[in-house]
């Protein structure tokens, strides 16, 4: 069945450009312009992907992914011309998947699709380690019944896939480029950044990450 994508995305040059790109490699393109619009498109069409900018007209695509996070796992695909560090990880703890710069290549844009696709289709509900079970559907962590309040998006796909090697030492650069979905281009530091905010989060469960300096990480118990 055809990937359907929604496209949301003021600049009107940009927008066909993506869309083109998209539809010769078979997707269906769904475009909107504005956050209203992709609100609308989303409940009504169900997309499989979302591709979102995040200055729009009447809001900030980072709020639009947020509320997005909260009901649903969908992939989401950020544009955006803002380039600094900080505003990468803010788009990151917003819950989004990727976070494309502009300018961006065509070839990019289309790969990070296909990629984000791939690993969102045939995924297991549920990761269980004892007590601690991960639902992959809702991104949501639990010890015991108790809600570890795993929100961001990014904690929860770090967590899942260093859980998945169990005892085994995991290097910052594939973390990035497996979680992140392109390549690590910069230092560590949104890896690093948010090992200790996940160990902390597991302090109940018995298990904890490793940190190996210079080497990598350790999903262990504790």
């Amino acid at each position: 069945m055809t990937a359907k994508i929604l496209l949301i995305e003021d600049n009107l040059h940009i927008q066909k450009a993506n869309k083109k790109a998209l539809a010769m490699q078979g997707y269906h393109v769904l475009e909107a312009g504005t956050i209203t619009k992709g609100q609308e498109l989303l409940l009504n069409e169900q997309p499989d992907l979302i591709i979102l900018d995040v200055m729009l007209p009447d809001g900030s695509g980072l709020d639009l992914c947020e509320e997005i996070r909260r009901d649903s796992n969908i992939p989401i695909l950020f544009l955006s011309g803002l380039k600094e560090d900080a505003e990468i990880v803010e788009g990151f703890e917003s819950g989004g998947d990727v976070y494309l710069t502009k300018p961006y290549g065509l070839n990019v844009l289309v790969k990070n699709v296909e990629s984000l696709l791939n690993r969102s289709r045939d995924v297991p509900d549920t990761l269980v380690k004892g007590q601690l079970v991960l639902s992959i559907i809702s991104k949501s962590v639990t010890f015991a019944d108790k809600d570890l309040n795993i929100k961001s998006g990014k904690e929860f796909d770090v967590l899942l896939y260093l859980a998945k090697r169990e005892g085994k030492l995991v290097a910052a650069k594939q973390i990035y480029e497996q979680v992140w979905g392109h390549y690590m281009l910069k230092d560590d530091a949104a890896v690093r950044n948010i090992i200790p905010q996940i160990r902390k989060k597991l302090e109940i469960t018995g298990y904890t990450i490793t940190t190996e300096h210079g080497k990598g990480y350790m999903f262990e118990r504790g």
